[in-house]
């Protein structure tokens, strides 16, 4: 891979006082010993199969967000895994989906882009229930490169209790990884279960390789970006229907104190009617929402948050290829 990273980041603390590390700007980034591997995994799969929560399960922190309502993820966000025998890079991308807007339709092109970009791809399924047609219009993706493949079969906290109707299961994704020759393991991202022996899978996936991050660096997005996927993460626990696909947030201001950050976000939405929606009976909605993600941001950056919220109307935004490049979705490289 020839993919370096600009120094800039988030939740990074670096501690080295070796004399064996050399600098990329800032932070410091060390040499990696003999045999030591890295690499880019691409998380793929459909919508709400679990690849969020996976790769915060596998980091060991909260940097994507989660919640019930499928193509949660929408930006390409990388998690970074370092231990001292390899530093995985996360590639989470969005749900493959068939598209119905232009912003469908960037988000499936991203999450095809990354099949072919990285090392290894964690093709991730449901693994509660068999195989069906989003699973293999997603291997039908897959099978087009050349990258190694491991097949993950996730929720396996949430398989019918019968032994054989999990053996009924697991078979249907046994035979599309015998077919392709892909290797195959089950976990859970909820529980944690099996994540052991996929973390094995992926190292011995890699190449030696160089460290590409700081060895405590966790993600590769600035701290603006997550804080604006925290309040999204809230809409989307918080209101149904039509409001959450509709929402995207812009982060307007932060203003750094010694004892508190004051933020100053809004919430852009497409009709008046959704804009009613998030704001509630006497500004309810509104408040509930900025509190849980307050408290939420306030776990990102370990201090005491203000946080302000506005709610726009930008009619048809997720149509428009200038305004979706306003709020960050854009085809990537």
């Amino acid at each position: 891979m020839t993919d370096y990273p600009n120094g800039e980041g988030t939740l990074n603390r670096p501690s080295a006082d070796s004399p064996d590390f050399l600098t990329f700007d800032e932070p410091l980034i060390p040499i990696a010993p003999p045999g030591y591997r890295s690499g880019f995994v691409g998380i793929i799969g459909r919508p709400n199969v679990g690849k969020s929560t996976l790769m915060n399960q596998l980091v060991g922190q909260k940097i994507a967000i989660t919640s019930p309502v499928a193509q949660t993820t929408r930006n390409r966000l990388r998690g970074i895994l370092t231990t001292p025998q390899a530093q995985i890079i996360f590639v989470d991308t969005p749900g493959i989906h068939k598209p119905h807007h232009q912003l469908g339709e960037v988000l499936v092109k991203n999450a095809q882009i990354a099949i072919d970009s990285v090392d290894v791809v964690l093709f991730v399924v449901d693994g509660s229930v068999p195989s069906g047609k989003g699973d293999r219009f997603v291997t039908e993706l897959i099978r087009r490169t050349d990258t190694r493949v491991i097949l993950g079969l996730n929720k396996i906290d949430q398989q019918p209790e019968e032994t054989e109707a999990i053996a009924q299961i697991d078979q249907t994704y046994a035979e599309i990884a015998e077919e392709r020759g892909w290797s195959l393991v089950k976990f859970s991202a909820l529980s944690g279960a099996g994540l052991e022996e996929l973390q094995s899978n992926l190292v011995e996936a890699l190449e030696p390789g160089p460290y590409y991050y700081p060895p405590d660096l966790v993600t590769d997005q600035p701290e603006r970006f997550i804080m604006g996927e925290l309040i999204r993460e809230q809409i989307l626990l918080h209101t149904r229907e039509e409001v959450p696909h509709s929402v995207a947030i812009s982060i307007d201001r932060v203003e750094e104190a010694p004892d508190i950050t004051r933020i100053l976000a809004t919430i852009n939405v497409e009709r008046n009617s959704q804009k009613g929606i998030l704001i509630g009976k006497s500004g309810q909605m509104l408040k509930t929402i900025g509190s849980a993600a307050r408290q939420q941001i306030q776990k990102l950056i370990m201090g005491k948050v203000y946080l302000e919220l506005f709610v726009r109307v930008q009619p048809k935004w997720r149509q428009s290829r200038n305004q979706l490049a306003e709020f960050g979705y854009r085809i990537e490289d």
